[in-house]
């Protein structure tokens, strides 16, 4: 090789973002020297990527609109002509979003680059017969849930599993405790975790309004001040459509609290979690805090689209690598919610039921034990481009993997 290495990422969601930065940031700590490109977001500049283009910031979720497509199209042609002046680019990292990364890993594989996919395609979850053209399309891929591994490899695709960017750091649960000191102190309270999307929000928030509302109205009398509950938003333009949505039905809600960019505060606070579908399970996972999670779905939609390519039985992430139901979920949700209320309310008054989850939860979480995934990325990329591995000082090994006894206290 006449020139050094060089890697181009590709992420298209601000989850992308967030999960190639901190691999990113992990490869130019180890090397500083080495030239990595990206279609990328903010973070990924901050992580010491050279930012070809700025993607991420219109993410679609579903099926895609014409002028969306033709965006991508246009991506593609951009980053095939680029990747052809320059030679120096050895391999590609695509981060999630099969849909607008594939097109890319097959202009990737006929340019005779290598190809890393960080974050599996939920091929085990729907579409399946994908498996023909990731084949093609990979050279290894890393996994982030510890079911993912055996399920790709058994479908002769070279698979690694990395574990999750969520357990990479320790919670300061000491510091948590004692910011939460100041949230509402009732007898029960309730997490709010309503996703991030628009349409996420459009479809589940009021879901979760009016379980918060009926829950509030049944423990008005208690003596111990009754319910509470504390919204977790991502961002300031979440907190805005959250409260314009209540709006729209009735107002915002007496006892309910909101707080942005603060998920783990409020997953130390509360005693209970309504959870929209995603990520943010395993983060209350990660506390051993007891939840029910759900996802509500357009009934004609589902039935007539999705029912036909979702292969698996279980939805929640939790769940999916329990491999049973660990965790209680109302997935799919149509217009009754009279079972995700009836959940709610048993969980909320049901010590057991709150218990046996927190022990579900440790287990779950156990799995992750032990696995830096920004450091087990670097591991593999620095395999796949024939550098040596730098040793660097310690990553902060985290103890937090497996909750500590006080957590769920």
């Amino acid at each position: 090789m006449d020139h050094d290495p060089a890697i181009l990422f590709t992420a298209f969601e601000p989850s992308g973002d967030d999960h190639a930065a901190v691999v990113i940031r992990e490869l130019k700590r180890r090397h500083p020297d080495l030239t990595i490109f990206a279609w990328g977001g903010p973070k990924m500049r901050a992580a010491g990527a050279t930012i070809i283009d700025e993607t991420g910031h219109d993410a679609v979720v579903g099926i895609p609109g014409w002028e969306k497509i033709r965006q991508h199209q246009r991506i593609n042609k951009d980053i095939a002509r680029w990747l052809a002046d320059h030679p120096e680019v050895v391999l590609h990292v695509p981060v999630d979003s099969p849909a607008a990364n594939f097109p890319i890993c097959r202009i990737a594989k006929r340019a005779n680059r290598k190809v890393v996919h960080l974050v599996a395609p939920q091929l085990w979850a729907w579409g399946p017969w994908r498996i023909k053209k990731l084949r093609k399309r990979t050279d290894l891929v890393l996994c982030l849930l510890p079911f993912e591994e055996p399920w790709f490899k058994a479908q002769g695709v070279d698979a690694r599993f990395i574990g999750h960017p969520l357990f990479d750091e320790p919670i300061d649960l000491d510091a948590l405790t004692d910011e939460a000191a100041s949230l509402p102190q009732t007898t029960h309270k309730i997490a709010i975790l309503p996703g991030s999307r628009p349409a996420e929000i459009r479809r589940n928030f009021p879901v979760l309004l009016a379980a918060f509302r009926k829950l509030h109205e049944q423990f008005q009398g208690d003596p111990g001040g009754g319910v509470s509950g504390v919204v977790a938003a991502t961002t300031e333009e979440v907190r805005e459509s959250l409260y314009k949505r209540a709006n729209m039905l009735g107002g915002w809600p007496e006892g309910l609290d909101i707080r942005v960019g603060k998920t783990d505060l409020v997953a130390r606070w509360c005693d209970l979690a309504l959870v929209v579908s995603g990520t943010v399970t395993l983060q209350f996972a990660k506390q051993t805090k007891p939840m029910v999670i759900v996802y509500k779905f357009n009934e004609f939609a589902f039935k007539l689209i999705a029912s036909r390519l979702l292969t698996t039985r279980l939805y929640a992430l939790p769940n999916l690598i329990a491999n049973h139901e660990a965790v209680p979920e109302v997935i799919p949700m149509f217009k009754d919610a009279s079972r995700f209320h009836d959940l709610v309310e048993r969980l909320l008054t049901d010590t057991e039921m709150r218990d046996a989850q927190r022990l579900n939860l440790r287990s779950i979480t156990a799995r992750f034990s032990g696995r830096i995934a920004s450091s087990e990325a670097a591991n593999a990329i620095e395999e796949v481009l024939g550098i040596a591995h730098k040793d660097t000082p310690p990553h902060n090994l985290q103890q937090a993997h497996t909750p500590s006894e006080s957590a769920e206290a």
